[in-house]
């Protein structure tokens, strides 16, 4: 049930639209629910022996008016609220309607039960799923009603009412919601033929811009690239204070552009707010994967990737500890979704796309984090958007793969994160984005796990013994999901191929592990394969030739825990011959 306020000075006029036919839906069999004191005179049903609309609504508008009049107020005075229900919801009886209406104008203190003195009001019904109740805001002793927050009131009693009256139960908001479409910006865009309204539109590119921008130059100049109108407010010393944007060929009425201010895109995308991120977490150039130093013919955007992947198990390691300073690394997930977004293949993009859109909510809250370090995550996403888009097979599929992996965990830990502070809308908003990412990783994984796959069936029956006892001991049953895969061929075969690049499997295995839980993980097996193929630094995608340590060049384990910089030990001896590639020709 969705309450939406608003405020304005002419009951007259209002009850002329809510009696009419409508601008957009039709008005069907408009009558009054529920007034103030139950016998206002309803203009859709008069009952009179020589009833006149018109005529009854004049009685009814000044009726309303009436204390209005006597205390000669000026100011806006009309109290407007429309009530939906969900489109799933039953039917609810006009008695129903007029108990909503009623405990409605009470919560927000426009008519207090049992209070005589109270404000006139009505609430109007004319379709199956809303009503529109319209108040006059001066009391019977001509004194105004204090309303504060009566935004926040109304949802509340709304959750209320839903879980009384059985009706779908939606999220509470904390006020820190980006403002949505007005009518008149919906109506605008479907008769321009737009699939969005400007709004929406100029919040995601607005988005996008500053995901992983080093400065504000670089933030104005991607609005630019993207095709938006930019007009910055200086000082007099020159200094920015602020930027609206416009879409080109959005124009009012007057023909002028249509400007929106970030502020009013979101709360976080007002100028102030960017300025606070760009100076907390100033984008630096990306660091390339650890052992970068042998035979590679890995691309920019596999590079990428596979660097953001590691940087984002620590984003979720970071909101398991449950801290309030991973609030910010929310933002930085933010931008690394938006980054991946724009620079995906094609089969992946949509989706991709969705788990941005969807996680912007998850962004926002009131908590503020008091040690802000968002460096790592942002130079992640400004790094994945200077090496541009993926092709979608080999290294680079292999690696959005990796990458959208961890993002599904990265979700789901935000989702916990949220709900252990009650930001039920925030969490909600993980969750669905966790939905995307997993069925974005499906798409992306499909060609290099069947490889994987492959290659594990392939395996000689003692080694691959070897390898099922191994992950056996290091993964008991009691530790995947119910329901969840328990195959091993993959996980089998890149434990031989981390083997074969000089790594101890066990040893390596049981690093993966203890990363972070497993509990969350659709397929845990494919959650470890990626983990081990990024520590074991083996191609994302099965048909690259692995990369060998250099002879001379072996290694130990070093103290350090770091996500992204522990390594497992290598042989210091000369490396091993690979072995004949099992899977299918590179594409």
């Amino acid at each position: 049930m969705v309450p939406k306020i608003r405020r304005g000075s002419r009951t007259h006029g209002l009850l002329v639209y809510l009696y009419g036919p409508g601008k957009r839906d039709e008005h069907t069999d408009p009558h009054l629910v529920g007034s103030w004191d139950g016998f206002a005179p309803d203009p859709g049903r008069d009952t009179s022996p020589d009833p006149d609309p018109k005529v009854t609504l004049a009685r009814l508008a000044a009726a309303l008016d009436l204390r209005v009049k006597q205390a000669g107020t000026k100011a806006e005075h009309v109290w407007h609220c429309s009530v939906r229900t969900d489109p799933g919801d039953r039917i609810l009886t006009d008695e129903e309607w007029n108990t909503v209406a009623r405990r409605l104008v009470h919560a927000v203190n426009l008519a207090p039960e049992g209070d005589p003195d109270g404000c006139r009001w009505v609430a109007v019904r004319h379709a199956d799923d809303h009503i529109h109740i319209l108040a006059t805001m001066v009391r019977g002793d001509l004194r105004r009603p204090r309303m504060n927050y009566d935004f926040k009131k109304a949802q509340a009693e709304c959750r209320r009412i839903e879980h009384e009256m059985g009706l779908r139960k939606l999220k509470p908001g904390d006020g820190t919601g980006a403002k949505k479409p007005t009518s008149a910006e919906r109506f605008k865009a479907e008769r321009t033929g737009r699939p969005e309204t400007p709004r929406e539109t100029l919040r995601e590119a607005v988005r996008q811009a500053v995901a992983g921008a080093a400065s504000e130059a670089e933030f104005f100049a991607r609005l630019r690239e993207a095709g938006l109108r930019v007009k910055l407010r200086h000082a007099p010393s020159g200094d920015v204070l602020g930027y609206t944007v416009a879409l080109p060929g959005d124009r009012n009425r007057d023909r002028e552009p249509v400007w929106f201010a970030g502020s009013t895109l979101a709360p976080d995308l007002s100028y102030p707010q960017i300025q606070r991120r760009l100076a907390e977490g100033t984008a630096d150039a990306v660091t390339m994967p650890e052992a970068d130093t042998g035979r590679s013919d890995w691309s920019s955007p596999a590079r990428g990737r596979r660097t953001a992947a590691g940087i984002a198990e620590r984003a979720a390691t970071l909101l398991d500890n449950n801290d309030d300073d991973a609030a910010a690394q929310l933002v930085g997930v933010g931008e690394l979704l938006d980054a991946v977004a724009q620079t995906s293949p094609a089969v992946t993009r949509s989706e991709l796309a969705s788990a941005a859109r969807s996680f912007e909510r998850a962004t926002r809250s009131h908590v503020r984090a008091e040690r802000a370090d968002t460096r790592a995550i942002r130079s992640a996403a400004r790094g994945i958007i200077q090496a541009g888009g993926a092709l979608g097979r080999g290294e680079d599929g292999g690696t959005t793969a990796m990458l959208v992996s961890t993002l599904v965990l990265v979700a789901l830990a935000a989702a916990r994160w949220h709900s252990a502070r009650g930001h039920a809308q925030q969490a909600e908003a993980s969750r669905r984005t966790a939905e995307h990412l997993r069925a974005a990783y499906r798409q992306a994984a499909a060609a290099p796990m069947q490889v994987l796959r492959d290659q594990g069936r392939a395996l000689p029956e003692a080694q691959r013994r070897a390898y099922e006892t191994t992950i056996r001991a290091a993964l008991p049953e009691n530790r995947t999901r119910p329901g969840t895969s328990t195959k091993n061929d993959a996980l089998a075969a890149t434990l031989a191929q981390a083997e074969q690049a000089g790594h101890d499997p066990k040893a390596l295995l049981q690093e993966a592990i203890e990363m972070r839980e497993l509990d969350t993980a659709e397929d845990v097996n494919d959650v470890l394969v990626w983990r081990l193929r990024r520590l074991a630094q083996l191609p994302a995608h099965p048909g690259e030739a692995p990369r060998l340590p250099q002879a001379g060049t072996g290694r130990t384990k070093p103290a350090s825990n770091r996500i992204g910089t522990r390594t497992a030990p290598r042989t210091a001896t000369r490396p091993t011959a690979p072995e004949p590639r099992n899977g299918p020709p590179r594409r």
